[in-house]
């Protein structure tokens, strides 16, 4: 594994009921780079990222994290490395008020100083004013928000963000991308499965398109769209 970088897949495969989600994929994210993993619906995408995550198990292949091999590991382990993920669906506890699910996510991560109300507000001004209203109240696009300062509390070194614009005005996504601009900028490296194409290319690094369970191609956001890529895989939305 090259020493620079953050994440390295190689030859994974994870298969569902003898249908394979994930052939043979190979990935690598660089030490605070930010790698965009684009692709159709059902290309396999949110099966990578919880298969990175240790939600499910690759029948075959290596993940490397950090210079340890975290294949066979279990989740809460892979967490505690500074590996964060934000699925699809967003993962908030909807029971609990706004402030009490930023709480709770840091004090898994250890505590940070200060308040995290302040930390996720100087991000998100309209969390402050939600701080007290149930999270599964907030419309969708304060959830997300909700959900990627979670993630904040957690200190990521890696933060895997999957569809983070999904049914969102593009307003609220413009937000949600200025945040992530942030958060690679304090160093941290990101793998952001998105469809919203044009936004993704612009805040990546690097590229890679799936298809049918496979890599198809890999390159930066210009290899990208001057090859065409974008409108045989992504209808043409680059």
């Amino acid at each position: 594994m090259s020493c620079d970088a953050a994440l390295e897949i190689r030859g994974l495969r994870v298969a569902y009921g003898g249908v394979h989600a994930l052939r043979d994929v190979s990935l690598t994210v660089p030490t605070g780079a930010v790698v965009a993993l684009l692709g159709p619906n059902g290309a396999g995408k949110s099966t990578n990222l919880r298969t990175i995550s240790g939600v499910m198990r690759a029948e075959r292949g290596t993940i490397t994290c950090f210079g340890q091999a975290i294949e066979r590991m279990p989740a809460y382990r892979i967490a505690r490395m500074g590996l964060v993920h934000v699925p699809e669906g967003r993962g908030i506890f909807p029971s609990l008020s706004v402030r009490e699910n930023l709480e709770m996510a840091a004090t898994m991560a250890g505590g940070p100083g200060g308040d995290p109300m302040a930390e996720a507000t100087e991000l998100f001004p309209v969390l402050g004013q939600r701080q007290r209203q149930l999270a599964g109240s907030l419309s969708g696009g304060e959830q997300q928000m909700l959900a990627l300062a979670r993630a904040i509390m957690a200190r990521p070194k890696l933060l895997m963000v999957d569809e983070i614009s999904m049914g969102l005005a593009p307003i609220v996504v413009g937000h949600l991308f200025d945040a992530l601009r942030r958060i690679a900028a304090s160093g941290a490296s990101l793998l952001l499965v998105e469809q919203y194409v044009e936004a993704a290319l612009e805040l990546a690094d690097y590229v890679y398109v799936m298809d049918k369970g496979a890599v198809v191609d890999v390159g930066e956001p210009s290899d990208l769209r001057a090859g065409g890529l974008a409108a045989a895989y992504l209808g043409g939305a680059a």
